[in-house]
């Protein structure tokens, strides 16, 4: 395959870009593995039910009118679109491959982005795929650019590029969705270079004329590693230029958030000034970003009047917008305030969703008005919205800060009955409480039970514990935990060392403590000795 590449001068660009080894013998006998298991699965697979119009249809002997060869094509696409499960989707596949004649390279790539579109059967795409190869079964650039797109989706972009080598292989040249399918992989998996090496190959080897797609993928993937000069850098480029694909809303919108998330508002609004001037139109997003980062900064003035702005250009103002505004006016002590908004929002035709009931929950229990932040949850729910996990850890917290240990353990088990899943977050907000309530036995029990359910510890779960035992005084125990965690291979960090310290200080247990700090990392050991008398 990598022969076949040398050949073609654009060819070794991409070889240059191919990380992984593992990747250049995806297609070779890996993928004849792969095909074979997909073909065990597929001959095992029953005879399909006449569900669809396509099984009936193609089960008589292929007829050579070409109206009814049309027919056929209809009904098949018709088939391909209603389908709504992967079995189904194997099961047409299954009957695909064996008519005769195939149908078209449309048919079967159309097929796999039905799958891809389901959501969380990636791998069965690519296996489709494999199996397509094995059989001989015809594929273009979009068949390719889907499986591309799937090894991207499982976290291997290295992987893509092999496919990417196929296309040369098979005489096929990728085409600009291909290219930028690799570039937004590549920010996904957080390859900031090699991404940028990729998008400069683009554009100075001509492998691809970029579109708008390609600029903002560049753009967003960049500010989101936190490269916003970067960003900013690129725009400028792309200006002088003067290509004919110009940034556009989307690549300004993108910056000025970026701009307003590092708190250099100031910047953004000179972007967006520089934006109107140009007659590129801001969207709603673009505002909510500035005002979101005039509110991170008690600017309400501005942010004021952006909202007189919008009216004036006829943006409609979404839910996001009041959401900011009124998780704003929550954190500054204003929940009145903040309130009338939600009020105005309601009057407005635009229905508070659950992150306006979690702002103002968490605006009343910053003011510890318990009361008030359970009434808004009971209005949420009464108004038929489902809480989110956020909406119970907010709860749970303040339940636990004003020791209503019981109110906030009847409210955690109600998690599991709404049909949720704790998250790592929710328990490390119980697990603090009820060792900060003396509750030891119930909260080795909710950790024990964590760990059953396939919950992983992090770093401040195990801090939360460690530090738990200790003032519950089972000092042992958090010792025994300690070097479990060691032995494990877990990361230990100064805090997780200063805490057992300071729990064998406390229960003078002298001795231990001197070996304890002997055994201790030694590059570490001038901070801890603060932590020790």
């Amino acid at each position: 395959m990598m022969m076949m590449m040398k050949r073609r001068a654009s060819s070794a660009v991409i070889a240059s870009i191919a990380q992984s080894e593992e990747a250049a013998a995806s297609l070779g006998t890996a993928a004849t593995v792969g095909c074979t298991a997909l073909a065990l699965f597929l001959s095992a697979f029953p005879s399909p039910k006449p569900q669809l119009a396509f099984y009936s249809a193609s089960s008589s002997k292929t007829r050579s009118s070409s109206g009814k060869a049309l027919k056929l094509q209809s009904e098949l696409r018709n088939d391909i679109i209603n389908i709504n499960s992967l079995d189904d989707a194997l099961s047409l596949y299954k009957q695909m491959a064996r008519m005769s004649p195939l149908p078209s390279v449309i048919d079967f790539t159309q097929l796999m982005d039905r799958i891809v579109k389901m959501k969380n059967h990636y791998s069965s795409v690519i296996s489709l795929f494999r199996d397509m190869c094995v059989k001989g079964i015809p594929v273009d650039e979009y068949t390719l650019t889907i499986v591309i797109n799937c090894y991207c989706l499982v976290g291997r972009v290295d992987l893509g590029f092999t496919v990417l080598a196929g296309f040369f292989k098979r005489g096929i040249m990728p085409n600009v969705f291909t290219f930028n399918t690799l570039l937004k992989g590549l920010f996904q998996e957080h390859k900031v270079p090699q991404a940028q090496e990729l998008f400069k190959k683009i554009i100075y080897e001509k492998l691809c004329e970029p579109n708008e797609f390609t600029f903002g993928i560049v753009i967003h993937g960049l500010c989101e590693e936190g490269n916003t000069r970067t960003a900013i850098d690129l725009l400028r480029a792309l200006e002088k230029q003067g290509r004919s694909c110009k940034p556009n809303t989307v690549v300004y919108s993108t910056i000025i958030d970026s701009l307003c998330k590092d708190k250099m508002v100031d910047e953004a609004l000179a972007l967006f000034q520089e934006m109107i001037e140009k007659s590129i139109p801001p969207n709603v997003v673009t505002y909510n970003s500035l005002i979101q980062g005039l509110c991170n900064l008690s600017k309400w003035k501005e942010a004021k009047e952006l909202f007189s702005e919008m009216k004036d250009y006829k943006i409609v103002l979404d839910v996001s917008t009041f959401n900011i505004v009124v998780d704003a006016l929550c954190k500054e002590g204003h929940i009145e305030d903040a309130e009338q908004v939600v009020s105005v929002m309601i009057q407005r035709g635009q229905n508070p969703d659950p992150v306006t009931y979690n702002s103002l929950m968490d605006g009343y229990c910053l003011q510890r008005r318990i009361d008030e932040a359970k009434r808004v949850f009971d209005t949420m729910v009464a108004g038929s919205l489902t809480p989110t996990l956020r909406s119970y850890a907010i709860l749970l917290n303040a339940y636990f800060k004003s020791r209503k240990v019981e109110a906030a353990m009847n409210l955690f088990h109600e998690i599991r009955h709404k049909g949720l899943t704790p998250d790592i977050s929710v328990y490390n907000t119980v697990l603090q409480g009820l060792f900060s309530a003396g509750r030891y036995l119930s909260a080795r029990k909710i950790f024990d039970e964590m760990q059953a359910a396939g919950m992983k510890p992090d770093f401040y779960t195990y801090c939360v514990v460690l530090d738990g035992l200790c003032k519950t005084g089972h000092v042992d125990e958090a010792l025994q935990l300690f070097h479990a965690m060691e032995a494990d291979g877990i990361d230990l960090c100064i805090r997780m060392y200063n805490i057992i310290l300071d729990g064998l200080r406390k229960s003078s247990r002298l001795i231990v403590l001197e070996i304890f700090s002997i055994s201790s990392p030694s590059k570490d050991w001038t901070l801890m000795s603060k932590h020790t008398p």
